[in-house]
């Protein structure tokens, strides 16, 4: 160790913390707030949406009776192209080795992109379906509000008085007045 580095460690215990904290200020700081810079691969970069968007029309087209009916169509010209055509003409002859290599690719890209596809219709369907639990959870709230409600009402209207008890009551009031009325003047006369 030299002489300088050991003046500089000392220095750096004599300092203590604040040694320790200079040195971190002194380094670049990292913003939280602005997003890092992409980091450089040499991998492909590709959209997977896009590529969704892609397997989905593939699966689409390979699910139509159109695509059948060509592919069929397709196969017949082939292998009738291998048997009835001049030997110098036939590019795959009859086991048809290259129109197997040919569907069995088919079917490798195939299978993936219709499994993909089917991938993005389950996401879509659970999303559905989450949406569709959150709306009948609001409904189910709402409906028992309402309910609530309405009890509350149902029960605030059995204490409120109606025109009808109030014409019975003041009906009961009259007669009892009548009544009083009556007593009174039958006394009235037996005192006279």
């Amino acid at each position: 160790m030299g002489a300088e580095e050991r003046e500089a460690r000392d220095r750096t215990r004599a300092n203590g913390a604040s040694a320790v904290r200079r040195g971190a200020a002194e380094r670049s700081r990292v913003r939280l707030d602005v997003p890092r810079a992409p980091r450089r691969t040499f991998l492909p970069e590709y959209d997977p949406e896009a590529f969704g968007r892609l397997s989905e029309k593939i699966a689409r087209l390979l699910g139509t009776g159109r695509f059948i009916v060509w592919m069929t169509v397709a196969i017949i010209v082939w292998i009738t192209w291998n048997i009835v055509a001049p030997s110098s003409l036939r590019f795959d002859s009859y086991p048809f080795i290259f129109l197997t290599l040919a569907l069995s690719l088919q079917a490798s890209y195939a299978a993936p992109l219709i499994l993909l596809a089917q991938n993005r219709q389950a996401d879509r369907d659970r999303i559905t379906q989450e949406q569709d639990r959150k709306q009948n959870e609001r409904s189910i709230a709402d409906t028992e509000y309402l309910t609530r409600e309405i009890a509350a009402l149902r029960l605030g209207l059995g204490e409120v008085t109606t025109r009808d008890w109030i014409r019975d009551e003041l009906q009961d009031l009259l007669r009892d007045l009548e009544l009083r009325q009556m007593v009174e003047s039958e006394s009235d006369e037996r005192d006279r």
